[in-house]
C-alpha cells in the first residue's frame, strides 16, 4: 500500500507521467505505507486471481481491516471498480476509481522497483515472470470459453468413426459374402448382420444355431433355407476366426460411437441448450466446430450462419456469376429437411436468423434455460407451416379455401375397338367428290356473269 504525499499534482492527469519519470520525483508524490510478501507461487496465484475476478482475498481482506483501524477517514484508490465496490460493500471503505487512479497505478507500476526497497531487480522480473505464466495456465484450464473444445473434438471424432464404420462393414459384407453371398440380402441392418455372422461362424451351423435373440422369428426362417442352398465357396476355419474378429471391431465401435453421441448430446445440452434445440446437437456441433468456439460463432451474422459449410460453392458462384448457394451446414437441420424443395431457402435463412440469436444468447447470456430457442423454434415452424398451407391455397384457384379433392368414384366402361384408326389415308365417298367438283363449276360459273355484268 502506498499513500499519497501530494495530492494537488494528481489533478494534471494529462502531464501525471512526467511526475514518475525517475524514482525521486516518484518518491515525491507517493512513500510506501505498508508492505507484505508472498509466502510462495500459490499464494501469488490465489490473490492474482481472485483481484482478475474482482473478488478479495483472505490476505487483502486482513490488511484491509488493519488500514481501517488507524485511517478509517481516508480515500483508497482502487484500479478496478468491481473490487472498489466488494471492499466498499464488505468493509465500509470508501473507494475511488477514476481515469486518475489509472495514471496514478501505471506510473507506481513503473518505477515499482524504487519504491520498494530491499528488492534486486533480478529477482523481482523472475517472481513477475513465474507469476505470469501460472496466471496464464490457470486462465486456459479454468476458462469458459475452452470448454468448447470438447464439443469439437466429439463431433470430428463422431465422422470419423462413421468413416471407420462403413468401411469395416463394408469390408465384412464383401468378405463373408464370398461364404454366404445370401445373407446380405435377407439381413439389411449392418449390426445385426455382424452379430449374426459372429454368432454363427460357418453358415453349415445355421441350421444348429439359435439365433433367436438377434433376428425375427420369420428372418430366422428365411436365413436358415439360404443357408441350405447357398451357392457360396467353402472357406477355412482361419478364415471364419478372422471374419468374426472384424465383426468383434464393428460391434465395439458402434457401441463406443452409440456412447459417443450421449456424450456429445449432454455436453451440448448443458453448454448451448438453445442452439441444441434450434438446430439439434448434430448440426449444432458441426457449427461451433467450423467457427472454432462458441463465442467465435457468436460473432457470426445470420448470413454467415446460414452459409458456414458452402464456402467453396459460394466463392465458385462469385467467381463465375452465378446463384450464391442458400444453405451450408444449417440444410441437414430437421426444419429445413421438413420443407419442400421450393420454399427451403426462405425457412433455412429465417432459421439462420434466429439461430444467430440464439447461439449468442448461449455464449453471452447467463440464463441456461432453453425457453428462447423452444420458443423461436416454434415461429420457424409456424412460418414452415403457413408457406406449406399457401402452396395449397395457390393450387386451389380460390386463394381462401384450401384445395378440396373430389371423392373417387369408380365408372366400369365396356370400350369396343374401332377399326377406323387402323389407317391413316382420309376415307371420301365418289359421290361427294362429284358433289363438290359440281359446286365449284357452278361458283365459277357465276362469278363469270357477275363479271360480265360488271363490264357493261
Amino acid at each position: 500500500f502506498l499513500q499519497v504525499l501530494n495530492e494537488k499534482k494528481l489533478q494534471e492527469v494529462d502531464s501525471l507521467w512526467k511526475e514518475f519519470e525517475t524514482p525521486e520525483k516518484a518518491n515525491k508524490i507517493v512513500k510506501l505505507k505498508h508492505f507484505e510478501k508472498f509466502q510462495d507461487t500459490t499464494e501469488a496465484l490465489a490473490a492474482s486471481t481472485a483481484l482478475v475476478e474482482g473478488k478479495l482475498s483472505k490476505n487483502l481482506k486482513k490488511i484491509l481491516k488493519k488500514i481501517v483501524a488507524k485511517d478509517a477517514h481516508e480515500q483508497l484508490a482502487v484500479a478496478d471498480a468491481k473490487l472498489g465496490g466488494v471492499i466498499k460493500e464488505k468493509l465500509n471503505l470508501s473507494c475511488i476509481h477514476s481515469p486518475m487512479v489509472t495514471e496514478l497505478m501505471r506510473g507506481i507500476r513503473s518505477q515499482i522497483e524504487g519504491l520498494i526497497t530491499g528488492l534486486p531487480s533480478r529477482e523481482m522480473a523472475a517472481m513477475c515472470l513465474g507469476l505470469a505464466h501460472s496466471l496464464s495456465r490457470y486462465k486456459l484450464k479454468f476458462s469458459p470459453d475452452k470448454v468448447d473444445t470438447m464439443i469439437i473434438q466429439a463431433i470430428s471424432l463422431l465422422d470419423d468413426l462413421d468413416k471407420e464404420l462403413n468401411n469395416y462393414i463394408m469390408r465384412c459384407r464383401e468378405w463373408y459374402g464370398w461364404h454366404f453371398p445370401e445373407l446380405g440380402k435377407i439381413i439389411t441392418d449392418n449390426l445385426t448382420y455382424c452379430k449374426c455372422v459372429r454368432k454363427v461362424g460357418d453358415r453349415s451351423n445355421f441350421a444348429s444355431s439359435d439365433v433367436s435373440d438377434i433376428l425375427p422369428e420369420e428372418i430366422e426362417e428365411d436365413v436358415k433355407a439360404a443357408a441350405e442352398i447357398s451357392m457360396g465357396t467353402e472357406v477355412s476355419e482361419e478364415d471364419i476366426n478372422n471374419i468374426i474378429h472384424l465383426c468383434d471391431q464393428v460391434i465395439e465401435i458402434s457401441e463406443y460411437r452409440t456412447q459417443l453421441y450421449d456424450y456429445l448430446k449432454n455436453r451440448m445440452m448443458a453448454i448451448a441448450p438453445n442452439l441444441t434445440v434450434m438446430v439439434g446437437e448434430l448440426v449444432g456441433a458441426r457449427l461451433i466446430a467450423h467457427a472454432g468456439s462458441l463465442l467465435n460463432l457468436a460473432k457470426h451474422p445470420a448470413s454467415t450462419v446460414q452459409l458456414l459449410g458452402a464456402e467453396k460453392a459460394l466463392f465458385r458462384a462469385l467467381k463465375t456469376k452465378r446463384d450464391t448457394p442458400k444453405f451450408g451446414l444449417i440444410y441437414h437441420a430437421s426444419l429445413v429437411g421438413q420443407s419442400n424443395t421450393k420454399n427451403k431457402g426462405k425457412i433455412s435463412r429465417m432459421l439462420a436468423a434466429k439461430t444467430a440469436l440464439t447461439i449468442r444468447y448461449d455464449a453471452l447470456g447467463e440464463n441456461t434455460s432453453a425457453e428462447m430457442g423452444a420458443e423461436n423454434r416454434l415461429k420457424v415452424e409456424t412460418r414452415l407451416r403457413l408457406l406449406e398451407e399457401r402452396g395449397i391455397r395457390r393450387i386451389s384457384g380460390t386463394g381462401k379455401a384450401l384445395a378440396k379433392t373430389d371423392k373417387y368414384q369408380n365408372k366400369s366402361e365396356v370400350k369396343v375397338f374401332d377399326p377406323s384408326g387402323d389407317s391413316t389415308l382420309p376415307v371420301v365417298s365418289k359421290k361427294r367428290k362429284i358433289q363438290e367438283v359440281d359446286e365449284a363449276g357452278t361458283e365459277v360459273a357465276v362469278k363469270a356473269k357477275k363479271f360480265k355484268a360488271e363490264m357493261k
